[in-house]
């Protein structure tokens, strides 16, 4: 396998698809990094989504311990969310609304069933280009201006995109987890994140700023044709930001991202009934044939952090 993974990244890099290539793989017990091009296991990377799993894992320590339970509403912790308003019709004006039907809980925000999100079955959807200033992408970290508790309020002003629970929209329920856990937690999203995974992991290149250390590790982020998205001459990620993103704020490099899967598979961070539900997926049919699961997910499922 190690030899095929290899291959392939030499392969990527010789047709000049990508500037560089990292791959990992580990059983739990043994790891394998290899590399092709200007990268290596100890490069920062922008790791955009693939932060998603940690969020899920903070959120299920929590459940573990009981802080948070699976069905709980979310407005316990975060009550801007009381009383919110759904849209009658998808591109409908913002105004246009009915009660929401029952509250968001824990577990919509891990499966990503808030009622909020990329719509590409629409045209034009107000309430999206209402809600630009709460990102979405993710954005570089300096496009969203607002603090937790005013993103937060914020997004509770706006009314949802359908009823809670009942479709599968990418990716703005993590953006909302994380100020759940923040709030839930009673510690700040960052550190949150360092004392439970980082530190005990010796994840010591990860967060959601660029350790002083490792800057000089940071690998350019492009766009589509190699356009440069992110310089790491002057990097948006060397700076703390003002809204750290739960759905895809970190920065990390293959070594750390192995060490958290490694210890995931071990049983290490969470109990055996969590770590496996967050590996079974929790879409209907229905959901799984819905625009943007097919969009993302290739009509696969979807657990809690994960494709499944």
């Amino acid at each position: 396998m190690q030899e095929k993974l290899q291959g392939l990244a030499d392969r990527l890099l010789a047709i000049g698809e990508v500037p560089g290539v990292v791959v990992g793989l580990t059983d739990g017990r043994e790891q394998w990094l290899g590399s092709a091009g200007a990268v290596g296991a100890d490069s920062v990377f922008r790791i955009s989504s693939m932060t998603k799993p940690l969020a899920a894992v903070l959120t299920l320590q929590l459940v573990e311990s009981g802080v948070l339970g699976l069905q709980d509403p979310v407005e316990r912790w975060l009550p801007e969310l009381a009383g919110q308003r759904v849209l009658r019709r998808l591109d409908g004006p913002v105004g246009d609304t009915v009660p929401a039907e029952s509250p968001v809980t824990v577990e919509d925000l891990l499966v990503m069933r808030l009622g909020f999100g990329f719509a590409f079955e629409v045209e034009s959807c107000p309430v999206l280009e209402e809600a630009a200033e709460l990102g979405f992408g993710p954005p570089l970290p300096s496009a969203v201006a607002l603090a937790p508790d005013r993103w937060i309020e914020r997004f509770g002003e706006l009314p949802l995109m359908e009823q809670p629970g009942r479709h599968w929209r990418y990716e703005l329920a993590y953006a909302v987890l994380g100020v759940l856990l923040a709030r839930a937690s009673g510690v700040e999203l960052p550190e949150l994140f360092r004392r439970r995974l980082f530190e005990p992991l010796g994840m010591g290149d990860s967060g959601f700023v660029v350790p002083d250390h490792a800057r000089a590790r940071l690998a350019p982020s492009y766009a589509e044709g190699l356009a440069v998205l992110d310089d790491p001459a002057a990097s948006d990620w060397f700076t703390p930001p003002v809204f750290p993103h739960a759905a895809g704020g970190l920065v990390s490099t293959a070594a750390d991202y192995l060490r958290f899967t490694a210890a995931l598979l071990n049983g290490e961070l969470l109990r055996p009934d969590l770590a496996a539900a967050m590996v079974t997926d929790q879409l209907t049919a229905e959901q799984r044939g819905e625009p943007a699961a097919q969009m993302f997910l290739n009509g696969e499922g979807w657990g809690y952090g994960v494709q499944v």
